[in-house]
């Protein structure tokens, strides 16, 4: 009997390795991390870069990306790029890719900067799915490729209900506010936080927990900043930005003047914001 019941539990165990069910105590510590990072190479990679060479780990000395190992919030992860060359007009950082691998839809955006940026820092908050590399890719005016990731433990941002605040988001479609943060200094980077009022639904939640109402995808899917008429960032962007999408970004004013932040949602919706930069 002692036999049978040793061959019955094998023969369960065989199904389970053969069927891809995993117990956690089973699972490699990376397990999470390599999954993120075969879904990288199996699709996103060839999708976005083809076959062009990418410079990653002790290799590259270009950006990092931080990002919380284990996220509070799920819908509002808080993810920045920091960058390390200076944007000048003879090497400079062209765009900036942002994913989430395991994400439904794994590209957050994409973000074009000019040597008027100064840096291609960026900021925001973003959702993440599942357990996941965040990763980001940095094209430079050179054609060069540099990639930086980071790991995020979280769980269900993109099905997850909608908070209630999501109402006045509604009502407040596309209002923005602006502030520099930090003292204005002409000729460098100066750093500017843009919060953009705006539901960006995923189109794969409910209206409330235990309603069977999935609203369709409504987000901000253009952002674009000038200075002076002069282009510092430009993004194409998914609902993987969390709701009231915020924002940072460098630029570099020579003198007084005005920025402007236009945005665009799916709904072909138009809304901007002016900002007078001067010395007070």
């Amino acid at each position: 009997m002692k036999t049978l019941i040793n061959t019955k539990n094998m023969i369960f165990i065989v199904f389970l390795a053969i069927t891809g069910v995993v117990f956690a105590g089973v699972a490699p510590e990376d397990f999470r991390e390599k999954k993120s990072d075969e879904a990288w190479e199996k699709n996103l990679r060839k999708q976005n870069f083809q076959d062009r060479k990418i410079i990653i780990g002790v290799e590259q000395n270009i950006l990092e990306v931080k990002a919380p190992y284990t996220a509070e919030d799920a819908t509002v992860v808080p993810v920045s790029i920091h960058t390390k060359i200076d944007q000048t007009p003879e090497r400079y950082i062209k765009k900036m890719h942002i994913f989430v691998d395991k994400n439904p839809l794994p590209l957050v955006g994409v973000f074009e900067f000019t040597p008027d940026s100064g840096k291609a820092d960026l900021a925001m908050r973003i959702r993440v799915d599942t357990f996941s590399y965040v990763r980001a890719v940095a094209e430079l005016n050179t054609g060069e490729l540099y990639m930086a990731k980071n790991f995020v433990r979280a769980k269900g941002a993109c099905s997850a209900p909608p908070p209630a605040s999501m109402e006045d988001s509604k009502k407040l479609l596309g209002k923005m506010k602006m502030k520099m943060l930090g003292n204005l200094k002409y000729g460098e980077p100066n750093l500017m936080q843009v919060k953009v009022r705006h539901p960006n639904i995923t189109g794969m939640a409910p209206l409330k927990i235990g309603s069977h109402v999935i609203p369709p995808a409504f987000y901000m899917d253009t952002f674009e900043v000038t200075y002076n008429d002069k282009p510092i960032v430009k993004a194409l962007l998914t609902f993987s930005i969390s709701m009231d999408p915020a924002l940072r970004f460098f630029f570099v004013p020579r003198k007084e003047g005005v920025m402007t932040v236009k945005g665009t949602d799916t709904k072909k919706n138009v809304f901007s914001s002016t900002y007078e930069v001067k010395t007070t």
